[in-house]
């Protein structure tokens, strides 16, 4: 079993948000996508989505796309990113999605017995965005539900985390927060985060840094290849 990592999939099978409106880069980028993905993973695989899956607005319109990703091989495991506006309560997304995709919402799945898949959404850098105290607020909350992720793997002995964000973990200058912060304390390994897209991917840090490793995983950014996950890192 392969573990997989892909962020940004900005799915619109019903038509309504033609993505080729940001670049030529987007133009068919489902089809782009299925074939990259269908040549790179097996049916025994695994894929975490890091955030904006879909562009539907309602849980119920987000079908096509669900059947899209449900149809390609491997299990998905889902977290929330700033457009998934479709995205309800956790019991809600659950019950609508194909047997093939997992939600992870202040709770983890584990891989292969021995790792957990631990993350939240994350949120924009208090002061950085355009409404600093609605952003202090959002900001932590998720401090919180990555917390709350990152215990519940570890009260069923869990030691060994991978955590995905799906805005990036660092301030806009790439100094630590309190994302770092948590990831450090509960010696993460890997951390996977998206959201940037076009000029704004050269924003992006990818590498190791105070021992953990970041994967920038947008999927404009990974030509819409789904990212194999080194897990040897895992076992130091």
């Amino acid at each position: 079993m392969a573990l997989f990592a892909i962020s940004d999939l900005h799915l619109s099978l019903s038509g309504e948000k033609p993505m080729d409106i940001f670049g030529s880069t987007w133009k068919d980028h489902h089809l782009k996508l299925k074939e990259n993905w269908e040549s790179a993973v097996r049916k025994d695989d695994t894929v975490i989505l890091g955030g904006d899956l879909s562009w539907a607005m309602k849980l119920e319109e987000a079908a096509a796309d669900f059947q899209y990703v449900d149809a390609l091989p491997g299990t998905k495991i889902l977290f929330k990113g700033n457009h998934d506006y479709w995205w309800q309560s956790y019991s809600k997304v659950k019950a609508a999605l194909p047997k093939s995709m997992i939600p992870v919402q202040n709770n983890y799945v584990p891989f292969e017995g021995k790792i957990a898949l631990c993350g939240t959404r994350g949120w924009t850098f208090p002061g950085a965005g355009e409404s600093p105290e609605e952003d202090e607020k959002i900001y932590k909350r998720e401090l919180i539900r990555l917390e709350l992720s990152l215990e519940a793997a570890r009260r069923e002995g869990f030691s060994r985390f991978i955590v995905t964000l799906h805005y990036p973990p660092f301030s806009p200058s790439l100094d630590d927060t309190g994302f770092t912060e948590i990831m450090q304390r509960y010696n993460v390994k890997i951390c996977i985060y998206g959201h940037l897209h076009g000029r704004d991917h050269e924003k992006a840090f990818t590498g190791v840094r105070d021992g953990i490793n970041y994967y920038f995983t947008s999927s404009d950014y990974l030509n819409f290849s789904p990212l194999l996950l080194d897990l040897k890192v895992m076992e130091g």
